[in-house]
């Protein structure tokens, strides 16, 4: 059983491990430091930990912006990351929900396509040969 809830810096630790499973590095650590403490951070837990978290803001026209959607690898294809979307949607103070993926990220894609996002356009040159495709939802 899964459910959504905002972390506290108690959590910090927790999600820098999963981020850092997923790329690599904990250099993200202060990113995420920064999205909990400024309350831009949801987290999925499961048999009582986190198993994944999204990061957001409304920098992006005034609009939210997902900016970072990360599933513990054990735990994905099991719905965590449409609950952690699901759940943002229904809490988002804007009317419009915007995010991105590489291009490469099939995985991804397809989480925004079960989720009723629709790709909104694409971004070349952030990642050389790999663009990034912006997805859309309206509430």
């Amino acid at each position: 059983m899964k459910f959504i809830c905002k972390p506290h810096l108690k959590d910090l630790e927790e999600i820098v491990e999963i981020d850092t499973k997923v790329i690599g590095n904990a250099s993200r650590l202060e990113y995420i430091k920064n999205a909990i403490v400024e309350e831009r951070c949801i987290v999925a837990k499961t048999e009582n930990r986190i198993v994944g978290f999204l990061i957001f803001n409304t920098h992006f026209y005034d609009y939210s912006f997902i900016s970072l959607i990360i599933i513990e690898p054990p735990y994905r294809r099991k719905g965590c990351a449409s609950s952690l979307l699901n759940h943002f949607v229904n809490i988002s103070s804007t009317s419009k929900i915007f995010s991105s993926t590489n291009q490469s990220n099939q995985s991804m894609q397809e989480v925004f396509n079960a989720n009723g996002f629709i790709k909104s356009g694409i971004i070349e040159n952030l990642d050389e040969g790999d663009p990034e495709i912006v997805y859309f939802k309206s509430k």
